[in-house]
């Protein structure tokens, strides 16, 4: 599903337009390079069908801003700190100079269910999507549109303590207890791939 982005779907509360500082940022740019360079975050115009995120502490995270263009030399101020969440309402705090992603809830709603997960990442590759009945990936059963309080009931119907999962004519979602992990599981589903073709 090719989707025109039209921005974020709930109320972004801004508390600081300091950009995050974080060890893992640098982490979190060599995934986002690899997502730009393997097709995992299709550009659309102004930035990527895609969105990175890592746990900072409790339900606070980073994640790539809102139309942002994933590339090799991503600065902080291409990421934003999501601070408070209120999914009751669709609201969130962040510390930031952009908008957070408009995903950011559905990021929020993972790692509120699964305190052992620390790194998301949310990507679009069609060859992933192809290939997903191949390999048996939970996927959801209806398609909802990106950034809603549907897609994320969606997608907490099959997220349980599955690590890889397919939103319908969407995209995947991987999930890791560290960057690293969330990373490799894309990495190794690509490297099957590419042998089946």
């Amino acid at each position: 599903m090719s989707e025109i982005y039209l921005g974020t779907k709930f109320q972004s509360v801004q508390i600081s337009n300091k950009a995050p500082e974080h060890k893992k940022l640098k982490m979190l740019n060599f995934w986002c390079s690899y997502f730009n360079n393997s097709n995992l975050a299709p550009p659309y115009e102004g930035g990527s069908s895609g969105n990175l995120s890592f746990r900072c502490e409790n339900e606070k995270f980073i994640i790539t801003a809102g139309h942002t263009a994933l590339s090799d030399d991503m600065q902080n101020s291409d990421f934003v700190k999501v601070t408070k969440s209120d999914i009751k309402n669709f609201k969130l705090e962040y510390e930031g100079k952009k908008l957070p992603s408009s995903e950011s809830l559905m990021h929020y709603v993972i790692y509120e269910n699964r305190p052992e997960i620390n790194a998301i990442f949310h990507g679009h590759s069609p060859e992933i999507l192809k290939y997903a009945e191949h390999f048996n990936f939970p996927v959801t059963k209806i398609e909802e549109e990106y950034g809603t309080a549907k897609l994320i009931d969606e997608m907490l119907k099959i997220l349980k303590d599955n690590n890889f999962i397919i939103l319908k004519n969407h995209g995947f979602i991987s999930l890791g207890k560290d960057l690293e992990t969330a990373g490799k599981n894309v990495y190794i589903i690509l490297e099957k791939i590419n042998n089946i073709k």
